[in-house]
């Protein structure tokens, strides 16, 4: 029997729509091709010019891809990326990152489109496809970030080593190459740098973060305040101040607009964990935390039954091995006594006490974080 392949719920409903929407995608080009027209399919592919009719295709546009290689690639990315954040976040977070991290990059781009036809009346503009999960792809990069600052990632045997969170930046720069040519459009630049921004966003100042069970946290904590999510941690060391600076007026002045609110002292506090105000831990962290309590939990009782069961077939071994007790003989003064064997009266506490000192004792002090 073959194994069976384990997928949360949400990654593998996205997985089932990236699937037949591009092969119906790819199967109504192939009925409909000609060597002299350009084939369109409003009703799957956001186009400005035509898909005002169908408004679901700001969404599900995202799981439409054109051809063989970058199918191939967003399968692998909604694998094994989805796998991972929606076991860290939970099904409702990374459908509701999904959400965020499609619609909103679509939407910009439509605008953009628009912005350029006015611009420079050209009619291309409006007749530009805009689909693929590369807004998904960045973001999940993004989040990458988020979850694991500090990991390095070592390519070509130790030839190049990168931090994760250069990895956005890095892809932003592959797609930029790759709509020089003809695999991809101008749509999926803007696609990538809107996505990489709203996925920024979203996770530095809306995403509400998992509670710390074990601590005072409340659980209307959003946002990520700590300085290793900062927008210049993206960038090379020597354009990290500039864009420090520029970040800082611009988040000023989303303040000043209320679009964005500035941290308080406790989310400051939480990200560089100072406990006064609660340890603010990065989504997951909490289940990760649990489940290595667990098992370091497991592994001790595990390691102190085997202990006593060696100490107790030890002792049996050498303990001395009682001799036969011979019946009495009778003897011919008198008639034949029977000797009852005496009652056993070791109290049962010696006895527990006893069994509790051969299987060891294990107890449970949950670490005091107040």
């Amino acid at each position: 029997m073959p194994p069976r392949i384990n997928l949360p719920p949400v990654t593998r409903i996205v997985l089932i729509v990236l699937g037949l929407q591009s092969v119906l995608s790819a199967a109504i080009r192939y009925r409909q091709w000609t060597a002299h027209s350009d084939i369109v399919i409003p009703y799957l592919n956001l186009i400005p010019q035509l898909s005002l009719s169908y408004p679901w295709t700001f969404l599900t546009t995202t799981f439409v891809e054109s051809n063989i290689f970058t199918l191939s690639i967003a399968c692998l990315t909604l694998y094994h990326g989805g796998r991972y954040l929606e076991r860290a976040w939970s099904s409702r977070e990374f459908a509701k990152f999904l959400v965020i991290a499609s619609l909103i990059p679509n939407a910009l781009c439509f605008a953009t489109s628009i912005f350029f036809f006015a611009l420079t009346r050209n009619e291309q503009w409006t007749l530009l496809v805009i689909a693929g999960t590369i807004p998904l792809q960045i973001s999940f990069l993004v989040a990458f970030s988020q979850l694991l600052p500090a990991h390095t990632v070592t390519l070509f045997r130790g030839l190049l080593s990168l931090r994760v969170p250069r990895f956005p930046l890095l892809y932003i720069g592959v797609v930029t190459l790759l709509c020089m040519t003809p695999m991809l459009s101008i749509a999926s630049f803007f696609l990538a740098i809107y996505g990489f921004f709203v996925s920024w966003t979203y996770l530095r100042f809306y995403k509400v973060a998992f509670p710390d069970l074990d601590t005072s946290q409340p659980s209307s904590l959003r946002g990520d305040a700590s300085e290793t999510f900062a927008i210049a941690e993206f960038f090379p060391g020597p354009v990290r101040p500039i864009v420090a600076t520029i970040s800082t007026h611009v988040f000023n002045l989303l303040v000043a607009m209320r679009i964005c609110v500035p941290f308080s002292a406790a989310d400051i506090a939480a990200a560089r964990g100072d406990h006064r105000f609660g340890h603010r831990a990065t989504p997951g962290s909490v289940r990760a935390e649990a489940e290595r309590r667990r098992a370091l939990a497991l592994r001790a009782l595990d390691q102190r039954l085997h202990a006593a069961t060696a100490n107790a077939a030890a002792r049996a071994q050498s303990a001395p091995v009682p001799h036969a007790v011979s019946p009495p003989v009778p003897t011919a003064a008198g008639p034949t006594v029977h000797s009852q064997p005496q009652p056993v009266t070791q109290p049962m506490t010696t006895q527990a006490a006893g069994n509790a000192t051969l299987l060891g004792q294990t107890n449970y002090n949950p670490d005091d974080r107040s």
